[in-house]
């Protein structure tokens, strides 16, 4: 099939390798295989069904086992017996903040592919840096390994990574054995998607045997993506971007293969691009089965990314706290919609406390997503020093605008945490978690 390597590559294709070229000419992908009614996939391919039903009952089990489950997965597999231990034996590479651990429900464990999302300035570094340190440090804190930091756009800082081992609490309460130290991080610059490739899939998993590699950071996973798709000149129709998505989806398996099969953790981190909502030309009938509209099932454009509705519209309906956005699903006009439903898997648009303006979608799109075990989003808002107004008004027409004044400044930044999606924790509720960056690196504000 066209990607049955790309999902299984240590599936056995010879008992089935007269069904492979047929379903490789209708472009039948494993999904396809997995999903669709066997007569409707023979019907497109020219093949028996039933050699096709002993394809997809060959393929069911190995997909388990490289998942970890299933007959046979502690036995081929050691580290997938490992992630069902006991839970008084879960290993994670903390971040070195008790607030932080805990709403990561202890840190970041080994064996998944974890994002960092967030827009520029929101402390995305700082949190992989602090990684870097803690995963050199014996349980429960680290894993007693080294570190490899994979950068496509600024070569690691390692002025800064000695200021947070010099600085922070948790290096200077350990023995000078067990202390962590810059030479166990390794780093190398990616520059483009060609040598991106090549270090990833060649020299990675010989580094992580050789050097004992515990975390492998990749700062930022689409630095590069853009730099080629969206550079001037490049095409962006839809051959390129399913070019993109064919491309992310082999460097997700990549990934997501090492850091199951060598018991590493892989973070990387990834930038975020201002979400923008079409104006609402005509306003939605309401569905006369619900007696109660909420502000998502009216006004709002089947295609745009439903918002809090203005309060003036609704005075008699104060904004649902987001405790009640599961509520809210069963009210909106379309939520199978893309638009709808990023709201509960990018970080931005599930609290409805947040302005339009600010929120924001991970880049690399939903083919990205799908990739990932966990992601983890960075949010950050102004705080103005000025009391006359916010940066964003409101004006007349209910349209957001920027506010003129001059005397209308940002002084300082506050910072949270998001835990968006996990296997081994629940989602964080409302914000997250707090922090501030501090000379000994990222610390969860009290509440």
């Amino acid at each position: 099939m066209t990607d049955l390597l790309q999902v299984l590559p240590d599936f056995e294709t010879r008992p089935f390798s007269h069904l492979l070229p047929s379903l490789d000419r209708a472009l039948i992908t494993t999904t396809d295989l997995l999903t669709l009614d066997a007569p409707d996939v023979a019907k497109r391919a020219q093949l028996p069904a039933g050699e096709l039903r002993k394809l997809v009952d060959a393929l069911v089990p190995a997909l388990h086992l490289q998942l970890g489950f299933g007959a046979g997965a502690i036995e081929t597999n050691g580290f997938s017996a490992a992630l069902r231990a006991p839970e008084d034996s879960w290993t994670c590479i903390s971040t070195l903040d008790d607030e932080l651990d805990a709403a990561l429900g202890g840190g970041i464990p080994p064996g998944y592919l974890v994002e960092v999302t967030g827009e520029s300035g929101a402390g995305k570094t700082q949190l992989l840096l602090t990684l870097l340190l803690a995963v050199q440090l014996p349980a429960p804190l680290g894993l007693c390994k080294s570190a490899v930091y994979i950068s496509t756009e600024a070569v690691l800082s390692t002025t800064r990574l000695a200021q947070l081992l010099s600085s922070h609490p948790a290096f200077a309460r350990v023995s000078p054995e067990e202390r962590p130290s810059l030479a166990n991080v390794l780093a190398i610059q990616t520059p483009d998607l060609e040598s991106q490739e090549h270090i990833l899939r060649y020299q990675l998993p010989v580094a992580i045997e050789k050097h004992n590699i515990g975390l492998v950071i990749l700062d930022s996973v689409a630095a590069n993506y853009r730099a080629e798709f969206d550079k001037k000149g490049a095409s962006n129709g839809a051959a390129s971007m399913a070019k993109r998505g064919s491309q992310l989806v082999q460097l997700g398996a990549l990934l997501r293969d090492l850091a199951r099969t060598e018991g590493v953790a892989i973070v990387v981190a990834n930038q975020v691009a201002d979400r923008f909502s079409r104006p609402a030309a005509h306003t939605q009938t309401p569905n006369p089965l619900l007696r109660n509209p909420s502000p998502n099932s009216q006004g709002t454009p089947r295609d745009s990314t439903p918002q809090p509705s203005h309060p003036n519209l609704h005075p008699a309906l104060p904004p649902a706290p987001s405790s009640q956005s599961a509520d809210r699903v069963l009210l909106s006009p379309d939520p199978l919609t893309l638009d709808h439903q990023q709201r509960w898997f990018t970080g931005w648009g599930d609290d409805a406390r947040a302005a339009p303006h600010a929120l924001k979608t991970p880049s690399l799109g939903l083919v990205w997503t799908n990739q990932l075990a966990c992601r983890i989003a960075l949010v950050k808002k102004p705080v103005f020093a000025s009391s006359r107004g916010p940066l964003v008004v409101t004006n007349a027409k209910g349209e957001d605008e920027w506010n003129e004044r001059e005397d209308t400044h940002v002084s300082k930044w506050r910072r949270w945490m998001k835990l968006v999606f996990a296997p081994w924790a629940p989602p964080s509720e409302g914000r997250g978690v707090e922090f501030e960056i501090t000379k000994g690196g990222v610390r969860g504000v009290g509440r």
